[in-house]
């Protein structure tokens, strides 16, 4: 007589091999990357009112089409809302281009997708860096970080959605 831990055991063998013969069993192949990935970097983790911080977004294709759209948001983190002494501002944009560095437009919480420019190749990336101004009266010893959300088009007429990716912290230091 077979205890029932042994058929439970048996069950799930035939239950694994069905999946297995209609293919639905995972598979073990590995991970493949995201169609696209954004991620930030900052020149300075601390400043003081008055001082500023570049924030670097970079957004890389992994897929085999070009990128035609890219909308994406930047907005503070809940930490970053709950400190009102904290006084900050996007001040400019630029584009990194092999030419040297563009101006682009739409900084803030508005669409910054048009600031990656045109299309973005298969295996390319582009960085556009936002520079972060703290004001001189700010409050200090509080951290400002934001995040974002990104939404892209590729020339297959597919497209993905992804985030929430977040920016290093900014600690705004009393001198």
């Amino acid at each position: 007589m077979r205890s029932p831990l042994m058929r439970r055991l048996g069950l799930t063998a035939v239950l694994a091999l069905l999946l297995a013969a209609f293919g639905l069993a995972p598979g073990a192949s590995a991970a493949e990357p995201a169609p696209a990935t954004l991620t930030f970097s900052s020149d300075s983790a601390t400043t003081t009112p008055g001082g500023t911080v570049n924030l670097s977004m970079t957004l890389t294709n992994n897929a085999t089409y070009d990128i035609w759209f890219v909308y994406q948001t930047i907005d503070p983190t809940w930490l970053t809302t709950q400190r009102p002494d904290l006084k900050y501002s996007f001040t400019s944009c630029t584009l990194a281009t092999a030419a040297g560095a563009t101006p682009c437009s739409g900084t803030g919480p508005a669409n910054l997708g048009a600031n990656y420019g045109a299309t973005i190749p298969p295996g390319q990336s582009r960085t556009v860096t936002l520079t972060l101004q703290i004001a001189a009266d700010s409050g200090c010893n509080g951290n400002i970080g934001f995040y974002s959300y990104y939404y892209a088009e590729f020339s297959d007429r597919t497209s993905v959605s992804g985030g929430p990716a977040y920016t290093p912290e900014t600690r705004v230091l009393c001198a």
